[in-house]
């Protein structure tokens, strides 16, 4: 872990933390306006850049220490009182700021529908892009609670873009959403698959584009591993299970973007904002590599 007290990303500062230098840029969006269960996803970003300050800077997976071309993280994306397409289109002008500096963007929710603003604005750079989905929840619904920017609804909204994608872990949806996948055929990787099909990471990188925006919502973890989230599933993932498959796409593609999003803080446990930020930085060094 850094031996620094500055209130950065890995707590890092100087030449290691600079914007202009810097290969990665931390976004922090503490945005929450239609969480459907549990709140509190608005204090995720503070909690995972918190955590982060322990995270040790040698990454044993890796053997190496994955900081040095630089992280810099950026000022909070406030919420936009006009609602939730001011908001969204906010999200979307910071990201592609972003992108157009060349910066590897990792985004911290806030609420899943952070998403959809994030690969709009990646998708403009990068034309062949896909979406690698890591999720408990298809979030395929064409509206949810009046809401067509809802939480549940970002994945549909990625769909509408002519954006495809893969969901891994998934193991809540709609009739409705299930009848979408099937007429769609949207690549869906079930949870249940992951536990029981050796051959179930090579199928998800075949199904990728050669350049993905990686979307992590917490929820696709088991509950077990990540508690700290609004709308936990059982029978979810594990860390070397999400690990290895960062890797896998790591290997075979070009991992351009990310987010975490969907982290509620439950203080006194740090359990779930821990993890966020342990997958954060291996996911940077990964990419790095």
């Amino acid at each position: 872990m850094s031996n620094s007290t500055t209130d950065t990303f890995l707590g890092l500062n100087g030449r290691a933390a600079d914007y202009d230098r810097a290969r990665f840029a931390v976004l922090p969006i503490p945005y929450e306006a239609t969480t459907s269960y549990g709140t509190g996803t608005r204090h995720g970003p503070r909690a995972i850049i918190t955590a982060s300050q322990q995270v040790e800077l040698y990454d044993e997976g890796l053997g190496r220490e994955s900081w040095r071309p630089g992280v810099a993280t950026l000022a909070t994306l406030e919420p936009d009182a006009r609602g939730p397409e001011a908001m969204h289109e906010r999200i979307f002008r910071a990201a592609r700021r972003i992108v157009r500096d060349e910066k590897f963007l990792i985004g911290l929710g806030g609420e899943h529908s952070i998403t959809s603003g994030l690969v709009r604005a990646v998708k403009a750079r990068h034309r062949n892009l896909s979406v690698l989905q890591i999720d408990a929840h298809a979030d395929l619904r064409e509206e949810y609670q009046g809401s067509a920017h809802s939480h549940a609804c970002v994945m549909r909204r990625i769909h509408e873009l002519r954006v495809p994608f893969v969901g891994v872990g998934i193991r809540s949806l709609s009739v409705e959403e299930a009848r979408l996948v099937r007429r769609e055929k949207i690549a869906h990787i079930p949870a249940r698959l992951c536990r029981h099909n050796s051959d179930w990471i090579q199928e998800v990188v075949s199904r990728l584009s050669p350049t993905v925006f990686v979307t992590i919502d917490i929820d696709g973890f088991d509950p077990a591993c990540a508690p700290a989230t609004g709308t936990p599933e059982p029978g979810g993932l594990d860390w070397y299970q999400v690990t290895d498959l960062l890797a896998a796409v790591a290997a075979q593609h070009t991992i351009v973007a990310a987010d975490v999003t969907e982290v509620s803080p439950q203080p006194p446990d740090t359990i779930t904002e821990f993890l966020a930020a342990r997958l954060i930085y291996r996911l940077i060094g990964l990419v790095s590599k």
